[in-house]
């Protein structure tokens, strides 16, 4: 069989991850749909309790908003995800390996507040917002 010639002519992964070297389950395995909605849903309601208990009023929801980027940009870098990512047996790293930095996770949370790039995956299960930043969210158990 000839190898493709571009990255269109790829076929789909039988597995998420398949593609990128990531076994079908388990450790290092593509983190799945359940996991990575628990986990927003974590971090949505940990980014809440600041902005609508201590700031309160009309702006909470825009607080909401700027303590969830918060929480993302600091915490992909130094714990290797968000808290809520963490939570759930899940961590953001770089497809090569490296330490993901800090541009990958603020690239990587503004596409993803744009909500659209998260709607947009391949049959790796990555998101837009992940292959922009070139990263992957795999389990870690």
């Amino acid at each position: 069989m000839a190898q493709p010639q571009k990255f269109g002519d790829l076929a789909p992964s039988t597995w998420p991850g398949e593609r990128l070297g990531l076994p079908e389950d388990g450790p290092r395995s593509v983190g799945r749909v359940g996991r990575r909605f628990l986990a927003i849903c974590i971090d949505w309601a940990l980014a809440a309790i600041p902005a609508y208990f201590l700031i309160g009023g009309e702006l909470a929801s825009v607080w909401n908003l700027v303590f969830f980027m918060a929480l993302q940009i600091v915490f992909i870098p130094t714990i290797g995800g968000s808290i809520g990512h963490r939570l759930t047996g899940m961590r953001v790293v770089s497809l090569n390996g490296t330490w993901v930095g800090l541009w990958r996770p603020i690239v990587r949370t503004v596409l993803l507040v744009l909500v659209i790039p998260v709607l947009v995956w391949d049959s790796d299960q990555r998101g837009f917002h992940d292959k922009i930043a070139g990263t992957v969210l795999i389990r870690t158990a």
